[in-house]
Order: structure tokens, then sequence, then C-alpha cells
């Protein structure tokens, strides 16, 4: 792969995390490894330094809200959840993203055509 490939998909990745997040939080609340080790299964990787922010920016959108619970191993955990808000967006991101699976697909059938 070359870069400016890798620099692409790297961009598509980004761009469909909140989708992702959404979906794996609607299944119920996570730890933030929990979330990395979801995207991780199906080769979205994402590394800390990704989520946190995305998380923060989603949870000040109104789409998450977390609660903290003690741990016996370290630190309390930050547990995320989806709120009313988030299933909202849910909804409208699947919605925009199937549009735009349509639209990529019609134009790779357009394609093959010629």
């Amino acid at each position: 792969m070359t870069k400016e490939v890798a620099k692409s998909a790297a961009q598509m990745r980004k761009g469909v995390l909140d989708l992702c997040i959404l979906r794996i939080l609607s299944g119920g609340e996570a730890y933030t490894s929990d979330i990395i080790d979801a995207l991780q299964e199906v080769d979205l990787l994402v590394v800390e330094g990704t989520i946190y922010p995305l998380l923060t920016r989603m949870k000040n959108a109104g789409a998450l809200d977390y609660r903290w619970e003690e741990s016996s191993s370290g630190p309390p955990r930050k547990y995320y959840r989806i709120t009313s808000a988030g299933h909202s967006m849910l909804a409208e991101l699947e919605s925009t993203w199937e549009a735009f699976v349509h639209s990529v697909n019609s134009i790779n059938a357009e394609s093959k055509k010629s």
C-alpha cells in the first residue's frame, strides 16, 4: 500500500468511527479498551490517542454519557453508554451511511459497464 493510499484509507476509517462507536454502545455500556477491542476485531485499528478525544467530543455533543466504576486492579474506570440523543444520531448516521454505500456501489457498477 502506498503512502497516499494509506492516508486515504485512514481518512475513510476516521469518517465512520462515530457510527461504529454508537453501534458498539447501542449493545450496552463499555469501557474504552472494550470499544478499542471491538473496533480492532473488525480491522478498524484505533489507538487511545484517537479514541479519547472522539469519545469526549461525542459526550459533549450529548450522544454519550458515562459513569465511573471502582476497579480492584487500578484507578476507577469510565464506562460509556449511548444516550437518547445518541440513538437518534445513530439512526441518522446509519441512514447516511446506507445512502453513501449505495452511491459508491452505483459508481462502481457504472464504471464496470464502460
